[in-house]
């Protein structure tokens, strides 16, 4: 990024002098008083809950329309002026932090469900609705939206980190949900990829193109999104067992067998006792999997009770069946609270959090040797994860004020990363790589980076959109 230089201090600063105050005064002039510099709100748009240094942006503009998206962009591009989208903030990996400098777009006013075809299974909606917001609205049509990363996250903020969660097994992540989006690119025209047409063979897939691309190739600010019919009946459950690597081979072997579960997560004995303290449950303090089953009411208890045939099988259960509806909303709220569980466990500490994925045949083997280093290391770190499509998380609660303690925690991310990949899998199956997990994108994609760079040049060759975030420096 010729533009930008570094300060002696770390920092980064532009080089050519009065841009970013130039372009400033033009978003003042256009935004008003939705364009901001105020430094406590630079900060909160710097903030990921991460243990990255906050980097807060130059200016937060508050967009409201895709046009004003484009014309913030443009005046920004005029001025070589990096550009960060924000949906919420909840991002892990420090998506949102500002390296260089330059000015956040946050796009949570663009909160309109635009329209709902209910006969076609099928939504468009703006970047700032949320997942919470977008449910709620379609619950009287019967249908419902799936993806569900722990927090109420922005619609376009999960598309551009290509985000899971406890459903993923049974329908997908977001590349599976979105059917096409409006981007403004680095240059401010606004583009459409896709349809609401099921599939299609004309042309490039642009739509996953910038599905995953975390606001480094423009500006996503609609999306078009497949949904789902509400399931006739829905059971669950927990089920203890005697360590993690006999709840893995439990999962791998429902996995295998096809048995069509919905969510299948797994909470190691340090994250349960979290949750027991946290959201008041009373779970015995043992690995443990939550699950439920969706379809018909003969076919969950099916499901049901093969599931409690395999447990048993690798000294799992018995499966504790949670049938009300509040008793599942209870467990899965839980689930999602699994961070601030786990940081009661320390309150005083700071939590480093991480994810890896791995084919479902390793998923055992990676969560024990992970679990094991942990051990070795003595560390304070909760196991969780979707672990039904491979993919878990530990949180590490530690003191970043002590040097060592955390050198020793960003080498046991390390190790686990590559441990990830060695086994087939990837340094992140739905955090995303933002700044934290650049250093390992070489390991896993090889030579295929150079095309993403090369990618990355054609569609922002000023490198203007979230800089500093995917592709580590060549």
């Amino acid at each position: 990024m010729p533009e930008l230089a570094t300060a002696s201090d770390g920092a980064q600063v532009l080089e050519k002098n009065g841009a970013i105050g130039a372009a400033i005064e033009k978003l003042t002039g256009l935004f008003k008083d939705r364009c901001s510099t105020s430094m406590a709100l630079r900060e909160q748009h710097g903030h990921t809950t991460t243990w990255l240094k906050n980097q807060p942006p130059d200016a937060v503009v508050f967009a409201e329309t895709t046009e004003e998206v484009a014309e913030a962009v443009k005046i920004c591009a005029a001025h070589k002026v990096p550009v960060i989208a924000f949906g919420t903030g909840s991002s892990l990996e420090g998506h949102v932090n500002a390296p260089f400098g330059g000015v956040s777009i946050d796009l949570s006013r663009m909160n309109n469900i635009l329209e709902v075809n209910a006969q076609d299974l099928d939504c468009r909606v703006e970047a700032g609705v949320t997942r919470k917001q977008l449910n709620s609205f379609i619950r009287d049509t019967g249908l419902f939206f799936p993806i569900d990363p722990g927090a109420d996250a922005s619609i376009g903020g999960m598309a551009a980190t290509r985000a899971s969660g406890t459903n993923a097994v049974r329908y997908g992540t977001m590349k599976d949900a979105v059917l096409g989006l409006t981007v403004v690119t680095a240059d401010g025209r606004i583009i459409k990829t896709g349809g609401r047409a099921k599939k299609s063979s004309a042309g490039y897939d642009l739509t996953r193109l910038f599905v995953g691309s975390e606001g480094t190739l423009g500006i996503i600010t609609e999306l078009t999104l497949r949904l789902n019919g509400q399931p006739e009946a829905i059971s669950g459950g927990v089920c203890p067992f005697p360590d993690v690597a006999s709840a893995c081979n439990a999962v791998i072997t429902t996995i295998q067998m096809g048995l069509p579960v919905a969510r299948i997560e797994l909470l190691d004995e340090v994250q349960v006792r979290g949750c027991n303290i946290y959201s008041k449950l009373d779970l015995p303090e043992t690995p443990t999997l939550f699950l439920e089953f969706h379809g018909s009411e003969a076919g969950v208890q099916e499901q049901s009770e093969t599931f409690s045939a395999i447990a048993e099988e690798f000294g799992g259960g018995p499966f504790k069946w949670a049938t009300a509806a509040e008793d599942r909303t209870k467990l899965w709220a839980a689930r999602h609270d699994a961070y601030w569980a786990g940081k009661s466990l320390k309150p005083e500490a700071s939590i480093m959090v991480t994810d890896v994925c791995v084919p479902i045949s390793r998923l055992a083997d990676c969560v024990a040797a992970t679990a094991e280093d942990i051990r070795n290391e003595g560390f304070l770190a909760p196991i969780v994860g979707h672990v039904g499509d491979g993919n878990f998380h530990v949180q590490i609660l530690v003191n970043l004020d002590d040097p060592e303690e955390k050198q020793r925690t960003e080498d046991f991310v390390g190790r686990l990363a590559l441990r990830a990949i060695a086994m087939g899998g990837t340094c992140t199956g739905e955090h995303g790589v933002g700044q934290g997990k650049q250093k390992y994108m070489a390991k896993e994609h090889g030579e295929a980076l150079d095309v993403m760079r090369a990618v990355k040049q054609v569609l922002d060759p000023h490198n203007l959109m979230n800089p500093g975030k995917i592709l580590p420096q060549s």
